[in-house]
This record gives structure tokens, sequence and C-alpha cells, in this order.
């Protein structure tokens, strides 16, 4: 299969129609009594006897790596592919490893033909959706993954991914993605016998909704790939593994006490990237996605790892409406609104006086164009109740929120700027009440409470005397201890 290069502007993952999916959340509940029943009588007459099988399989995959990486540095391992007996060990761990999953009740289909490395030196696969996935190196014939370095120092799974050779990621290293680009170039466009590279270029699990945006990184070779695609088609999902769902233990335990579960993987024809892909990395990989979608039938949007790393945030700080927040701010991006930090002006110039606006205000305010399909739909995402009006202070709060703030303290301080009518952190009781809603959830009793306790003698409070009376109340202290936390690791 030949690349042909297509213009990003013709790119569906660029519609704002796309976002309105949410590949991050994944919803699973044992519905009906039957489901239930079943499952706890299956814990207690199969999940001890798979456990067992699962358990001892995986010992004597260790032990068999262990062999094998007799007497090699990891230098060994990164300067040279095995050799000899030692490359003849991979087929038995893959035995085991099929044999591990059959164990676990989890039937793996292959469809199509894996590519030899000379046909295709990069295998990428999607939609990444599970720590199941890794299953699929078994299937493979143990090609080099790329992992996160921490992953390798575990004194048991460690050793497996080692035999796989793979390329490691330094996630603390400011560097680590040029180098970990420049390694997947120097593997790929080897004369040596190195194993084939294994790739997830969306970089994060989703619920299979939908192909977010692929990372660059197997595109920078500009060598072929074989794009391989992955099904999950069981009536009850128990192994998506999202940013918003259930835990990698809790989807384990309800994947183990399935009667049995399945797998598919789909070879399709390798990709020959054009000339116009090999010198746009970006380009190549939109394109790929595009050809896997189509396959899977599912749409493309333009989500992204760093979206994930805006919810995580979002839930530390819990801010509502994580996936909204995400909509916000590539929303804001299109509209240049975080190149230009309207909203970061509005406060600084105090301008931010407002409560409810409709869109023509709104886009009046943060200077945009109202008949702008993107500031219509930034518009309707904070317009929860369809009635045509939002809380601009809201709106505001949790932009510069999610922006700046790092602790719940930070939430505070930043609701103080947002909500204040004058240049310095004071607040009236009105102020006050709305400033700690937005941060803490704080009910208006209570705020008023605060307010009367933290009032000096005028008609507002400060800051500082705020912080006073939520560090005596009990239900607040631990706002404070994590930010003492925060200022001894900084120490």
């Amino acid at each position: 299969m030949n690349g042909n290069a297509r213009n990003d502007s013709d790119t569906d993952a660029t519609s704002l129609g796309a976002d309105i999916l949410n590949p991050f959340v994944h919803r699973l509940e044992l519905g009906s009594t039957y489901e239930k029943l079943k499952t706890i009588f299956l814990t207690i007459a199969l999940l001890p006897f798979r456990l067992a099988a699962i358990t001892t399989l995986m010992i004597m995959a260790w032990l068999l790596a262990c062999l094998g990486l007799l007497g090699l540095s990891e230098e060994d391992l990164r300067r040279a592919p095995l050799k000899g007996w030692r490359r003849k060990i991979v087929p038995w761990l893959c035995y085991l490893g099929r044999l591990t999953y059959q164990a676990g009740g989890m039937k793996i289909v292959v469809r199509g033909r894996q590519a030899s490395r000379s046909e295709a030196p990069i295998l990428v696969l999607a939609p990444h959706s599970t720590f199941i996935d890794g299953g699929i190196v078994y299937v493979t014939g143990f090609p080099s993954i790329i992992v996160r370095r921490e992953s390798g120092l575990n004194p048991f799974i460690g050793k497996l991914i080692n035999y796989t050779q793979p390329v490691y990621v330094w996630r603390d290293d400011p560097n680590s993605r040029q180098n970990t680009i420049k390694e997947i170039i120097e593997r790929t466009t080897s004369k040596e016998d190195w194993p084939q590279v294994m790739i997830f270029p969306e970089g994060t699990c989703t619920n299979r909704s939908c192909l977010i945006t692929f990372k660059s990184g197997a595109f920078y070779p500009g060598v072929p790939v074989q794009p391989v695609c992955i099904r999950y088609p069981n009536k009850l999902d128990t192994v998506t593994w999202t940013w918003e769902g259930p835990g990698a233990l809790k989807l384990l335990w309800l994947t183990l006490t399935q009667l049995n579960s399945s797998c598919e993987i789909e070879f399709l024809p390798v990709y020959n990237p054009s000339e116009a892909e090999k010198m746009d990395p970006k380009l190549y990989a939109n394109n790929v996605r595009r050809l896997m979608a189509e396959a899977l039938k599912i749409p493309v949007s333009d989500y992204t790892y760093d979206d994930c790393r805006i919810i995580q945030k979002a839930h530390q700080l819990h801010l509502p409406y994580a996936s909204s927040i995400v909509k916000t701010h590539k929303l804001r991006c299109k509209l240049g609104l975080v190149a230009s930090k309207t909203e970061e002006e509005l406060i600084q110039k105090k301008m931010n006086n407002f409560d409810d606006v409709n869109l023509q205000e709104f886009a009046q305010i943060l200077r945009l164009d109202e008949k702008d399909p993107a500031t219509q739909q930034l518009f309707r995402i904070h317009d929860r109740l369809g009635q045509g009006k939002i809380d601009l202070q809201e709106y505001i709060f949790t932009v510069l929120a999610t922006a700046n703030a790092s602790s719940e303290l930070d939430k505070v301080e930043i609701a103080f700027n947002v909500c204040g009518s004058k240049t310095t952190l004071c607040l009236t009781q009105s102020e006050l009440r709305k400033a700690l809603r937005l941060s803490l959830h704080i009910q208006s009793e209570e705020s008023n409470k605060i307010f009367q306790q933290a009032r000096n003698d005028g008609d507002d409070v400060s800051f500082d005397d705020v912080l006073t009376q939520l560090s005596n109340r009990a239900e607040y202290t631990h706002l404070f201890a994590a930010n003492n936390e925060n200022s001894k690791k900084a120490i």
C-alpha cells in the first residue's frame, strides 16, 4: 500500500465535531442480578485456578528470560540484537505468553499476515485501550517496545521487558523525546537483524470510540510501517482502562471472572510512505491513522496525550467537568485566546466584574467573532443549562485554575483575583461567597461564617485572614498539609 500526501486542512481530525467524543471515559457496571451472581460464583470457583495457572506460567517465563539475559548488561542489549541460543529462547517466551492469556480465558484471534522486518521495520498498533494490549508482543514475536524506564527496573516484569530489547523513555529527561526518536531511527534503518519495533502511537489508553492524534515518533524514520488494528468484541467490556473509569485491579478481576473473552488482532497491508510523507512525519501519521480508522470503522479525533494531562490535573484539583475543560482548552487554542492570554489580561485590568453574559457580550469581552462556530461552541460548553447565558467569572476561574493552579490553595487565590472588584486580594461578603464556592465548593452559609470571623473593621476580608480561618477548620487542614509537603520538597 502506498501513501498519498494529503493536506492537514483536509483532515477530519481538526473538525470540532470530532471533539464531542470523549475517549478518556469508560463506564462499567454489572447491570443485571444474573451478572452479579455469576461474577460472585466465578470469583470463588474459577478465579483461584486461573490466578494459579497465570502465576506459574509467568514464573516459568521469568526464569527463561533470566537464563537468556545471563551475562548481558543493559548496554549490551542496546548495542546489538540477540543472537544464537538467546534468540532461540524468544519463541518459547512467546509460547508461554500466549498460554498465560489462554489461562486467563482470553482468546486471541489473528487476521491478516504479519510482515517481516525487511518489509516493515515498525508495527503501528491502535487503538490502545488497556494494559492487556501488552500481550500482543507474544503474538508478534517479541518486537522491541517503547516503554518507560521505570517499568524496566521492575525486578519481575522488567526481565521480560528487557528481553524485547526495548527503547526506553526517560520521562524526567528533557532530551528524552529526541533520544528516543534517534534510537528508533537507528534501530529501524540498521542493517543488523534487530527485532521489529512495536509502537502505540496514541501514547495513552482510550475507550476505542475514536483514534486520537498519533505521535510522530513511529513516522520520523520514514520507513514502511505495518498498521495493526486491535478489537475486543466482548459483550461486557472489562478490559478498557482509561483516565476516568474502573481501576486496573477491578478490570483484571472482572476479566478473569468471565467465562471467556476475546481479542482480535488484524494486520493491515504494509504502508509505504510517499516522498511527501517521508519529509513530514505528522502528515505520515495522520494518513496512517485515517487508514486505520477506516478499517476499524470509527472516527478520528484531535485529542492528544497532553489532553490527558489536563484531565488528570482537573481531577487532582477537583475541578468539575474535566472533559469540558479539555474541549475549552482546544477551542481557546483555535481562537487564539491561549496565545494572547486574554482572560489573564481581564483579571489584571479588573475587567472581570461580570456575572451572567450572553453570547454577544461574551464575544465582545473576549474580542471574538460571535458568528465564528468555535466561539459559539465555546459558549455552549459553558451554557450547561441551555439558558443562553453563562457565568463569565466561573468561566475565567476555570481557565486560570487549569492553567496556573498547582494546589487547592492556588485555586483559592485565583478565585480571589477573579471574584474581587478591587486590585488587592480583598473581597466583600458576596464576593467571598462566590470565590469559596468556585474554589472549594463551600456553601453560602459556611462562607458567611468565615466572612464574619475573618473581618476586622471594614466591609471586606483579606486573602490571608480567610486562609487563617480555613486553617482553623478541621475539614480544610488537608489543604495546608499538602502545601507544607510541597514546600519541604522544594527545599
